[in-house]
């Protein structure tokens, strides 16, 4: 049940949501479309679903061409960031719809609705009216229509965006799981690397209406293709420096200095970018294999029982994301240590140098 997209495009007037995409994603398994607002997820779902038509290229789905097929002729559900419930319905008959126009027995509808329900957690609600539930309960109601349907391709579009953050941590944990046991191919997008990691299975980063990669998720991460791909995959954003390579040292100034090591030594002389994640430079040195950088404070945001410093290094600005709570003020000197494990080097192409 793969989908596969062949070279689709889709334009909105003088506007291109979509440039020629060429994807075939993972059969039977979980499909991760990760991006920032605006990189196109929504328009990719709603072209996998059949709720609009590419305006060149073909969408095939389990060895047919479906291009042009209408959403109620396909085996599909699909799930929005804002949820939407029938009101003149019970939570109940809410879920139990899909499986009502598919004259699906009532003894069958009864154990599909109560063991979803039960997953999601909306168990006490089934008699419910849509405008009683709070908006983490109708989204929930929602999802599980989508889910006791069995459908061949379930999109979800950010479908725990409106979620409290315990049942967000249990669902992302839970809906692989189940969705695996229905042998369906999931589609799911979401704007956070950090539920990417966490779902797994195989993750397509998006910017601008472009495929920049696609691959297993940690694999994506941890060596993606270019500098695009590497910033998709970041949240907070990477931070990006331009280094010079002389002999056996990488310099970002006349003080900082590291050894090219082995890989990297027979690179010619000359520029390079490197990008490194806020969470590979700290206030303290994390191990050894790390190099000191002074810098001046701008910002410091406080979250929990982490720190993320906003520093100024000579004319770049880098963020630092460390464990603990410091707390700086605005123009204090800062010194971080910039882990040489986890550095990206990129060519003059920004394609990752390996």
């Amino acid at each position: 049940m793969a989908i596969e997209l062949r070279t689709v495009t889709k334009r909105v007037g003088a506007d291109t949501h979509i440039y020629p995409t060429d994807l075939k994603l993972r059969d039977g398994g979980f499909n991760i479309l990760l991006g920032t607002t605006l990189s196109g997820k929504t328009t990719l779902l709603r072209l996998m679903a059949g709720l609009e038509r590419p305006t060149s290229g073909e969408i095939w789905f389990n060895g047919q061409n479906v291009t042009g097929v209408p959403v109620q002729k396909r085996k599909v559900s699909m799930v929005y960031q804002q949820f939407i419930n029938y009101p003149n319905m019970t939570v109940y008959d809410n879920i139990a719809s899909p499986l009502k126009v598919v004259r699906t027995s009532k003894v069958e509808i009864k154990e599909r609705v109560e063991k979803v329900a039960e997953l999601l957690k909306i168990t006490p609600m089934l008699k419910r009216m849509p405008h009683e539930l709070s908006g983490g309960q109708q989204q929930r109601t929602a999802l599980a229509r989508a889910l006791v349907k069995r459908a061949e391709l379930v999109l979800l579009d950010e479908p725990l965006a409106n979620l409290d953050y315990k049942l967000r941590e249990e669902l992302r944990e839970e809906l692989p799981k189940l969705l695996q046991d229905d042998q369906a191919t999931v589609v799911y997008a979401t704007t956070e690397p950090a539920e990417a990691l966490l779902l797994g299975g195989f993750t397509a980063t998006l910017d601008k209406g472009q495929v920049t990669q696609y691959g297993p998720t940690s694999s994506v991460y941890h060596t993606p293709d270019d500098l695009l791909s590497a910033q998709v995959f970041s949240d907070p954003p990477m931070n990006i420096a331009t280094v010079v390579k002389r002999g056996d040292h990488f310099h970002y100034s006349d003080s900082v200095r590291w050894t090219a090591g082995e890989g990297r030594s027979q690179l010619p002389d000359g520029e390079y970018r490197i990008g490194f994640r806020p969470h590979h430079i700290n206030l303290s040195p994390v191990n050894s294999h790390s190099v000191k950088v002074s810098g001046s404070v701008m910002i410091t945001e406080i979250s929990g029982s982490e720190s993320v410093v906003h520093t100024k290094v000579g004319t770049d600005t880098w963020v630092s994301q460390s464990h603990g709570i410091h707390r700086f003020n605005v123009g204090d000197p800062a010194e971080l240590h910039l882990q040489l494990d986890h550095l990206f080097y990129f060519d003059s192409e920004m394609r990752l140098i390996t």
